[in-house]
This record gives structure tokens, sequence and C-alpha cells, in this order.
């Protein structure tokens, strides 16, 4: 190779040094799909800080430090912040038919142990009684036990049992 020749492709690595930093920022994130464990995202981030500095024109060792120093706050800070919002435990409430366990509602039909009907939080529903022995007029209220399908399970409101929630 001849002085010129060489000079040139040194010239061009030097003038497109930020692209080349661009080609292993995405080399890395294609490595990060595999993994997906944020180490490569980290390093993305640094190469990306790298190519940054190359395209503003400072030379490979500051590209090379801002290439570190960005990886390295990548790896310790944001890193553990990420896994942490992904890996967090969703707090599950009671939603659903699970929520109308332990309301009040109000028997529209008598209700026993075979069928009735009662509205709930504004519904009417099927109802049963637990027991065999209740069997509740229509306009009382009832305490929801359990649902069971389509059909709320219900037994006579206690004294002792929450006041009426909406029905």
């Amino acid at each position: 190779m001849d002085g010129e020749g060489g000079a040139a492709v040194i010239d061009f690595f030097r003038d497109t040094q930020w692209l080349l930093w661009i080609l292993a920022a995405l080399v890395l994130g294609l490595l990060e799909l595999l993994s997906f464990d944020f180490v490569f995202s980290m390093l993305v981030i640094g190469a990306l800080a790298a190519s940054g500095a190359a395209f503003l024109g400072y030379g490979f060792t500051v590209q090379v430090f801002a290439f570190a120093i960005a990886s390295v706050l990548g790896l310790i800070l944001v890193r553990p912040l990420v896994k942490r919002w992904l890996t967090r435990e969703v707090v599950e409430g009671v939603t659903n038919v699970d929520a109308l366990v332990g309301r009040t509602a109000v028997t529209l039909a008598p209700v026993d142990v075979r069928s009735g009907q009662v509205k709930l939080v504004g519904e009417t529903w099927s109802a049963r009684t637990e027991n065999a022995a209740d069997v509740l007029p229509a306009g009382i209220d009832v305490t929801v036990v359990r649902i069971e399908g389509a059909t709320a399970v219900v037994a006579p409101t206690t004294p002792q049992s929450h006041p009426a929630q909406e029905s």
C-alpha cells in the first residue's frame, strides 16, 4: 500500500469514528435483545456517548473515556433502577367478583337454597342462600358470602356485620 492510500484510510476512519461508535451501539443493542439483562443497554449508552464525543471532534482517548464513564454510570445508577422497575411486584387488590364478597345486597325476590334475586352494586344477580334453613324474603339486606359463577351466595345480614354499602 502506498503512503497516500494508507493516509486516505486513516483519514476515513478519523472522519467516521462517530459512525463506528454508532455501529458498535447497534451491535451491542442486538446483544441486549439476546440477553435482556440491561448490561449491553448500558454499553449502548456508552457507545452513543463516545459517538457524540467523536462527532464533536474529540480524540480517541476522550471517546474511550466517554464510553467508559457513561457505561459505568449506566451500570451503577440506571441499570438497578430499570431492573427494579421491571421486576416490581404489582400489588394486587381485590377486584372483580372477589370485591363483592362481604358487600351488602338487597333481595329483590325471595331467596332460598335453590333460587332468588338480589340487587348488588346496582346490578341484578341470581342468588341463593348458603344454608337450606334460610329463606329470605324480598326487600331485606343480605351479605354476600361468595360468588359462584353468576350466582351470589348470600346470608342474612347480622347486626355485627359491616354497615350497608352501595346496593
